[in-house]
């Protein structure tokens, strides 16, 4: 039975056209015992395992790869087939699709303690789902969050070579440098626009065309079957879910008023605030918080974006509006490993301390003028000046 997992194995890894998510996969502590990768469907988690898998060999039968979508997985549980692979000198197991397994929990827990010597990966697609269900290996597992592509990712994919993260730090102290150097051998800005479009998840190699139509039945799915998963919801109020989330992308940036827009979808304002959060934790919106506040998230948002560029062209019918796509990127890059909140002067504070005014290429920075560590972050702009930072730039952060 476990040759036939192999078989599969093998296949998978000669089928496959790996991207580049070195820097993702380099950023995993594979020493840990229990490893979780979660992320939004599509966002490239199998291919993550797959490189991870042609990188540690499987010449010596002591790394297997299942997935738990195949029908022909000949074990009953898991912790049969780990019993089996430990038994004959496995060290890693990789578990992919990890939510489609009732239990997996305890389960993963249970593996945990009777075989210290294996190591077990997984990864799962409902990000719901597997917040929801993995308290109890709060204390045994690492888990990481696979995000989109970064514009830089989407470069190396593109022009098929390997780009240098920056941090926020350095590109602050020496962003002119930077672009300097980069634009030698490459044009950002014409890669950007499509990127805002079709970039964020990998598919976008399967077909351009086909591309927002799969975003879309990414996101119904989350709706129709992960979000009711979790809270049993009746289909009306799935519709009226969808309602809010259309309400929402027709007025981006949207500063809510919830009892106004709970009123007009014929929703209570406190189930309107519970959805607004499995929409959040889903990857599908994001909530922004007023910078200073004593309160912060136990108040209503100060603005809500979408999580990624990407879905404001899905959600509208193609088209979308400039200025929410600027600050969408801009937040969606940042918030991967910085506090954002809105500013009080200017648009977004950043941990607290960088001020960001977002705009086009003759954009002012009336609104920070005087304003410590203040940046003007332009769009359509090759190279910076001074505290006037190219927008594309900040796609080179992870």
């Amino acid at each position: 039975m476990m040759e036939s997992l192999y078989s599969y194995q093998n296949q998978l890894l000669a089928s496959t056209e790996f991207f580049f998510r070195r820097s993702f996969i380099d950023s995993v502590e594979w020493n840990d015992r229990l490893i979780g990768i979660v992320g939004a469907r599509g966002a490239g988690k199998t291919t993550c395992l797959l490189q991870r898998l042609q990188d540690i060999g499987t010449s010596d039968l002591s790394n297997l790869y299942v997935t738990l979508d195949n029908l022909s997985n000949p074990y009953p549980t898991l912790i049969a087939l780990a019993e089996t692979f430990h038994n004959r000198g496995g060290k890693v197991l990789i578990l992919d699709e990890i939510h489609k397994y009732p239990g997996w929990a305890g389960e993963l827990k249970n593996i945990y303690d009777r075989f210290p010597r294996l190591k077990v990966v997984y990864s799962g697609s409902s990000t719901l789902k597997i917040r929801d269900e993995a308290v109890d290996l709060s204390r045994r597992a690492v888990v990481y969050q696979l995000q989109g592509l970064s514009f830089r990712e989407y470069l190396e994919i593109i022009v098929k070579c390997s780009l240098p993260k920056i941090s926020l730090h350095e590109l602050l102290k020496d962003h002119v440098g930077f672009c300097i150097r980069l634009i030698k051998d490459l044009k950002p800005l014409a890669y950007f626009k499509p990127y805002l479009k079709n970039g964020y998840f990998p598919f976008f190699l399967q077909s351009e065309k086909t591309y927002l139509f799969k975003l879309q039945a990414i996101i119904n799915y989350i709706l129709e079957s992960e979000i009711p998963g979790i809270l049993n919801i009746e289909y009306r109020n799935i519709q009226k879910m969808k309602r809010a989330l259309q309400y929402i992308a027709a007025n981006l940036p949207y500063q809510p008023n919830i009892s106004k827009l709970a009123e007009s979808i014929e929703l209570n304002r406190n189930s309107l605030l519970t959805y607004l959060g499995l929409m959040e934790r889903a990857g599908i919106i994001t909530s922004l918080y007023q910078s200073g506040s004593f309160y912060g998230k136990l108040t209503k948002p100060g603005k809500i974006l979408l999580h990624h560029p990407n879905l404001s062209f899905a959600l509208n019918s193609g088209e979308a509006n400039i200025g929410n796509l600027r600050e969408c990127f801009f937040v969606n890059q940042l918030a991967h490993s910085h506090k954002v909140e809105l500013a009080v002067k200017g648009d977004f504070m950043i941990d607290e301390k960088y001020l960001f005014e977002i705009g086009g290429k003759g954009k002012k920075g009336k609104q920070i003028a005087g304003m410590q560590e203040a940046f003007i972050v332009a769009d359509d702009l090759e190279t910076g000046f001074d505290n006037k930072i190219p927008l594309w730039l900040f796609g080179f952060l992870y």
